[in-house]
């Protein structure tokens, strides 16, 4: 359960592109899925692009929640955080498929989920490790 819980949700929104990409099935990133009409009277247009950058965009959300719990699993989820990234970089580089601007902001999106959980931890950890900068000539 430990695992699951680690596992970043970048990876499984990286991992569905991914799956859809390789099976062949993936529809073209510009096909349509749906447009409505604002009350403004413009068109707006949603493609699978669309989609897959707005579920990155609420993981990533929910991954920097997660950063910012101090537990023993921690460093798992910087370490598989920071998998996920790499993975998705080389994927980036190397795979035709993975070879869109979809994919880049996904990875783009890894990559602040990595240096996020980082920073994050760093601060809280300051802030639990307080240090007397006074006059007992410690520091």
């Amino acid at each position: 359960m430990r695992l699951i819980v680690s596992l970043p949700m970048l990876a499984v929104v990286i991992a569905a592109y991914n799956l859809l990409g390789f099976s062949g099935s993936m529809l073209q990133s510009e096909s349509l899925l749906f447009e409505t009409t604002l009350p403004s009277g413009e068109d707006i247009f949603f493609n699978v692009g669309h989609v897959f950058v707005l579920a990155g965009l609420v993981a990533l959300f929910f991954e920097i929640l997660k950063a910012a719990r101090l537990s023993n699993g921690t460093i798992v989820d910087h370490m598989l955080s920071t998998v996920t990234f790499i993975v998705a970089l080389i994927e980036f580089l190397l795979v035709p498929v993975c070879g869109t601007v979809t994919f880049f902001l996904l990875t783009a999106m890894a990559l602040i989920d990595v240096v996020a959980g980082f920073s994050v931890s760093i601060f809280s950890a300051r802030r639990d490790y307080s240090v007397n900068r006074g006059g007992d000539g410690l520091l």
